[in-house]
């Protein structure tokens, strides 16, 4: 499927609009390209005392893997399958601190670093416990402050979020009442299709549109991912000794991070159907004075504006009598590099 989209952006025709509303496409997206990718663990930061146990969904809605972080005695931090090697029971349902795991079905036991330590009734049973009966151990990333984790990742971690490190502040504060979800009526690929260019700001968010300066508006494409770099026009907030008002990173498949000088805000988004999207948003604050301001302001606005024209896209693309676009090569870079990674993988 990679040849579908053509290296060279001068020659390259769109996504087919087939590939925004096929079922069997999307399952197998699923496998192929979501459960063996990096996703962010959200609210990991709960998970920083010693003995903390804290069950996670993995990009719940989608890849649904139960999954447990850990922090043994040592302080040492795991993700672990929440799932009893016994009989397929979840070990944990609540954070909780602990010296250890016991799952409540029939009462097997194990240690915070999932090795599988015994369980009643079960003399006599030739070679337990064994390795098969630990509880599997999952890949972490850090990202400080952020935590990602993967099952079976198609690349590495810092292969994906090197670039990103430079970028990361030492003070940002979690801010729950920053946090919002929202569920469209769309592709998934629809949203990060219109999120990988800069090119429809100024016909959909005309507020936007007067904080940025469009023509020096830059994408630049990483092994996997993008980063957008947007200058604040005259006047506007922009980071410390800089003219840059926001850095806009995309880790692929679904991941967001959005730099601005008040802080950071996160856009997961979450295949739940065809077409059908979750977006978790969370915000990392390092200057709350600066909230509202420059084109970090008004984000509930931009989202709702993006929502929209994605929504209608989605409509759009249902269409009979259309298939494929072609890309602006100085605009739409961003969106023909994830197209490409997006098919690499689906091979």
């Amino acid at each position: 499927m990679a040849a579908l989209i053509d290296a060279d952006i001068r020659k390259a025709r769109t996504l087919p609009a087939a590939f925004y509303r096929d079922a069997v496409l999307f399952e197998r997206m699923r496998e192929r390209v979501f459960a063996r990718s990096w996703q962010l663990v959200d609210g990991a930061e709960r998970a920083a005392a010693r003995g903390s146990v804290l069950p996670f969904t993995l990009l719940e809605g989608c890849v649904d893997e139960p999954l447990l972080l850990t922090r043994d005695a040592d302080g040492a931090l795991r993700a672990l399958s929440n799932v009893c090697t016994h009989r397929g029971n979840l070990v944990c349902t609540a954070a909780a601190t602990l010296q250890g795991l016991r799952c409540g079905y029939h009462g097997r036991r194990f240690a915070l670093d999932g090795r599988c330590l015994g369980m009643p009734e079960f003399n006599g049973v030739s070679g337990f416990p064994s390795p098969s009966d630990d509880l599997p151990r999952v890949q972490l990333g850090e990202l400080q402050p952020l935590l990602f984790a993967a099952l079976d990742p198609a690349f590495g971690f810092d292969d994906l979020v090197t670039p990103v490190r430079a970028r990361m502040g030492s003070h940002l504060v979690p801010d729950p009442e920053g946090s919002r979800v929202y569920e469209i009526a769309a592709n998934w690929a629809l949203y990060c299709d219109n999120y990988l260019e800069g090119f429809h700001v100024p016909f959909v968010h005309g507020e936007l549109a007067a904080e940025i300066e469009y023509g020096s508006y830059r994408t630049e494409l990483l092994s996997w991912g993008t980063l957008q770099v947007a200058e604040a026009s005259a006047g506007g907030d922009a980071f410390d000794g800089s003219r840059i008002a926001a850095w806009y990173f995309f880790l692929f498949p679904n991941t967001m991070l959005n730099f601005y000088p008040w802080g950071l805000s996160i856009n997961v988004v979450v295949p739940l159907a065809v077409d059908r999207t979750r977006i978790v948003y969370r915000t990392w604050v390092a200057d709350p004075s600066r909230r509202g301001k420059g084109a970090g302001g008004g984000l509930d606005r931009v989202e709702l504006e993006d929502e929209a024209v994605v929504q209608q896209v989605q409509q759009g693309v249902r269409s009979r009598l259309y298939d494929r676009g072609r890309y602006s090569p100085s605009r739409e870079a961003g969106v023909h590099h994830f197209h490409r990674l997006l098919t690499g993988m689906l091979d």
